[in-house]
């Protein structure tokens, strides 16, 4: 049974520290506005992702894998979203890192975030196929270890933008650094969405 809970710990811990959309929002939130400010966005994108893998885990949303149009609708819906969050990051006003009136994204957008991210519902999906047997017990540890890796790796990305958000030295570097996330958000997407 422990190799069962390190196996999953490890594919967890992969997940939630590769960078992606939610993890590049986080980056840019954080580099913006502080650590304290992004940590909405963080918690609700963790719940919003432990959500996820428990609904799809009891089979709620297990139909969605048999029609893989519904899957490619959603997927091209949630690129949308995030190609929406990129502009954003890229118009926001560059003002001064963490200045109070600064506006970042919350909780209910890191947990929309997450249902909308194709690369959550390929985890989820993976990480379920590959874990969760008929009884409830692994689908409990690994929506339980989900979500407390996922709090972990989205945290170490937020912490991270604090960190570099400090060290801009002005409006000018910040508005060069709000376009550079907001391309790599784009560059995920259609990472994400190619074959």
């Amino acid at each position: 049974m422990l190799s069962l809970w390190l196996s999953m710990l490890a594919f967890t811990l992969v997940g939630s520290i590769a960078p992606g959309p939610v993890c590049v929002v986080t980056v840019s939130s954080a580099a913006r506005a502080g650590l304290t400010r992004a940590m909405p966005y963080v918690l609700g994108a963790s719940l919003g992702y432990a959500l996820l893998v428990w609904l799809l885990g009891i089979g709620v949303l297990g139909s969605l894998q048999q029609s893989p149009l519904l899957l490619r609708v959603l997927a091209w819906g949630g690129a949308g979203y995030l190609l929406y969050l990129a502009w954003r990051i890229a118009v926001a006003a560059p003002g001064l890192p963490r200045a109070e009136g600064t506006s970042v994204p919350g909780f209910w957008a890191g947990a929309l975030a997450q249902w909308l991210n194709p690369k959550a519902w390929l985890f989820s999906l993976s990480g379920i196929s590959m874990f969760v047997t008929t009884e409830a017990q692994p689908l409990t540890i690994f929506c339980i270890l989900s979500l407390v890796v996922c709090l972990f790796g989205v945290s170490c990305w937020a912490l991270l933008g604090h960190l570099l958000g400090g060290r801009l030295p002005g409006a000018r570097a910040m508005r060069l650094f709000n376009l550079f996330m907001a391309l790599l958000l784009v560059l995920s997407v259609v990472l994400i969405l190619l074959p």
